[in-house]
């Protein structure tokens, strides 16, 4: 069986999906089924199991679960950057990541866990290192405090242990996110409710609409996902991304121009993101390469493409 933390989720449900995909279904989805539309991220999928991710937490933390396990892809997280509730938070992206890690270890179960290049936040330079991890948010805290509980373990972990530290994912099944939706799905909807794309006006430098950041289709993450987790042992902490940056206006004029209709707006920047706002991503992906990875990862204009097709089909 595979687990599938936050399988209802943007990132886990076309994890589930690339799984039957390769004839796999004996799958067990934890999730938090609170917000019910999630359901429809798995309505076309097949799955043996369901538990609920606070049930699946005491039955760590109790040590009665035990299920013969192949692979855990661990997504499961509260993924919001305005999020204010630090020990909220926490609960959800560290104490749940590590229950689930102690577990992983004990049966030697390979652990894909998503990270997340909010971790960087005010830093300049996006390469593994320490001193390039600035986090402007309890978000971004969150995820890098799971990385610094992962890497001191890695030298003795004789399983796969590897974390994926995603940038800005976009893709199909990503709906239900409501404000952290991708910026390509809030563009498409404001469209095709107003014809309008609206854009920042420029900030840190940068011309309006020309803040720029690794877009890294959802098809592309996955497999990376199922790349280290069906691979030999590895152990880890990754950038997954494009390795290349581009701008807000270019996700802006692709939808116009496949949709053939709409035009830009820029907005002021609000002060409540001041600070708090990443103007630039772009991953580094040296060590991601050297692990082995080869493919060439979807451009900006294929997988938009890709996205509406299927949300269109």
């Amino acid at each position: 069986m595979y687990i599938v933390t936050g399988g209802a989720g943007f990132i886990g449900s076309n994890a589930v999906k690339a799984l039957n995909r390769r004839g796999i279904t004996d799958i067990l989805v934890v999730d938090n089924f609170s917000r019910s539309e999630k359901f429809r991220n798995l309505a076309d999928l097949t799955v043996r199991d369901f538990m609920d991710k606070r049930e699946f937490r005491t039955r760590l933390d109790a040590g009665t679960f035990d299920l013969k396990t192949e692979g855990i892809l661990h997504n499961g997280a509260c993924s919001d950057t305005m999020e204010t509730d630090g020990r909220y938070m926490l609960e959800n992206n560290f104490g749940d990541s590590k229950a689930l890690l102690s577990y992983a270890l004990q049966h030697r179960i390979p652990f894909v866990y998503a990270s997340s290049a909010a971790v960087y936040g005010a830093s300049k330079t996006f390469s593994i290192e320490p001193e390039n991890e600035r986090p402007l948010n309890i978000y971004g805290w969150s995820k890098l405090l799971f990385d610094q509980h992962v890497r001191p373990l890695l030298p003795h972990i004789e399983s796969t242990v590897v974390g994926l530290r995603y940038f800005n994912v976009y893709g199909p099944r990503e709906q239900h996110k409501g404000r952290m939706m991708s910026v390509l799905h809030q563009l498409l909807r404001q469209l095709k409710e107003t014809g309008v794309c609206r854009l920042f006006e420029g900030t840190d430098g940068y011309e309006p609409g020309g803040q720029a950041r690794d877009f890294v289709f959802v098809d592309d993450i996955v497999d990376l996902d199922l790349f280290f987790l069906n691979g030999p042992v590895r152990k880890g902490i990754y950038n997954a991304g494009t390795g290349q940056a581009r701008s807000f206006n270019a996700i802006a004029q692709t939808l116009i121009k496949l949709l053939g209709k709409g035009h830009i707006e820029y907005i002021p920047f609000p002060d409540v993101l001041r600070g708090k706002y990443q103007s630039f991503t772009q991953a580094d992906l040296s060590t991601l390469r050297e692990a082995g990875y080869t493919k060439a990862f979807t451009s900006l204009e294929e997988g938009i493409a890709k996205t509406l097709s299927e949300l269109e089909g």
